[in-house]
């Protein structure tokens, strides 16, 4: 079992973060600030930490760290991401992207060294892709689009809206790949400030740069053997991008600061809510990294495309949701679904999610139409 620390967090952050890890399977531990220790942290043995600042201490214990913060700032991230954190939160903490980070955090751990095993290494591990829901014409076509590539090493660039499950394409490719067994690694090109992409991506050596007090692998060298997911890849700067088309050409990469090439063994699937060929078209994106990249394409259906599913998603989320609450599943009324299905969902899946829980939070014993009208 995993072991997080979390670093003085306030009283209920600090609640809700342990009441969510030890529910999602991780052991949890407390410390203040004037406890933590080189010495501490490896006596107590944990995977990752959890902690509002303290960058600089945090880094030299050589255990992977994630910022969680009430209150942020650009220059608070690009501080964070210069020292090592693996990620920077701020509140409301994103549950969903915490829990993947620990994850992979853990994943990375559990890979054995390049000196003993083979590239493609691989291990037992529990599927971390939830269920495509559907059986509309459209997400069928999305299925049968992943069931023929996947077993392929051919990049995929998977298209959409905001919130229309195209992780969730992008994981289900993994799972069904030759490389389910090694490390599925997400790298959000939209949330990284430009000038820390190529060493997010890269990785950095040393001294490469101001804060650079350790070598740092990037995400091609984390996903060796694996896949590594790009999303948002529309966002990413020209100079970065040109990095990644050499990769893609010659499988090699190269750490920020070092002039030695690294070999990798990756596929890669990106993902973008953007129009990339009109952002061709600007200036804002190399052509020929699009023709790389988009050896496949698969194009996420919105869910207003697809009405038809919203009853069979929102009672996967009814079931979900209670399961996380600890609570029973509430029945959703004949009206209330009409009504449901009958709405616009510019959010698509993920702001139907947000729906269903609201509703099972606020609603009686059962979920009706009058609640739907109210709280919708």
């Amino acid at each position: 079992m995993a072991k997080v620390l979390i670093l003085e967090q306030s009283k209920s952050m600090r609640n809700i973060l342990r009441e969510r890890l030890e529910f999602e399977g991780f052991a949890t531990a407390v410390a203040e600030r004037d406890e933590l220790s080189e010495s501490m942290v490896a006596r107590r043995g944990y995977d990752a930490i959890l902690a509002g600042s303290e960058t600089e201490r945090l880094a030299a214990l050589g255990v992977p760290f994630i910022i969680v913060t009430p209150t942020g700032s650009i220059d608070g991230a690009v501080e964070a991401v210069k020292s090592g954190a693996e990620d920077y939160l701020t509140a409301p903490v994103d549950m969903n992207r915490l829990l993947g980070s620990l994850r992979r955090i853990v994943e990375r751990d559990e890979q054995p060294t390049q000196e003993v095993t083979p590239t493609r290494a691989r291990r037992k591990h529990s599927s971390e892709a939830g269920q495509i829901i559907g059986s509309s014409p459209a997400i069928e076509h999305v299925r049968t689009l992943i069931e023929k590539v996947a077993p392929s090493d051919a990049r995929v660039l998977i298209t959409g809206e905001n919130g229309t499950g195209k992780e969730l394409v992008a994981r289900w490719l993994h799972e069904k790949s030759g490389r389910s067994a090694a490390p599925f690694v997400e790298v959000n090109c939209a949330a990284i400030p430009s000038e820390l992409i190529e060493s997010e991506l890269f990785g950095h050596e040393r001294g490469a740069f101001t804060s650079a007090i350790k070598q740092r692998k990037g995400k091609f060298e984390q996903a060796n053997g694996g896949t590594l997911f790009m999303d948002e890849i529309g966002d990413m700067s020209l100079s970065a991008q040109a990095k990644v088309l050499r990769a893609l050409q010659e499988n090699k990469i190269s750490r920020v600061g070092s002039d030695k090439d690294v070999a990798v063994d990756v596929r890669v699937v990106a993902a973008t809510n953007k129009d990339i060929r009109a952002e061709i078209e600007r200036g804002n994106f190399r052509e020929d990294l699009y023709h790389r990249l988009s050896v496949i394409l698969i194009k996420v259906p919105p869910l207003r495309e697809r009405t038809g599913d919203i009853a069979e998603l929102v009672d996967y989320f009814v079931a979900q949701i209670a399961a996380e609450h600890h609570t029973s599943p509430k029945r959703v009324d004949a009206e209330a679904m009409r009504a449901l299905s009958a709405m616009p969902w510019s959010g698509n899946i993920r702001e139907l999610r947000n729906v269903v829980e609201r509703l099972m939070i606020l609603s009686g014993k059962s979920i009706t139409e009058e609640d739907v009208k109210l709280y919708c």
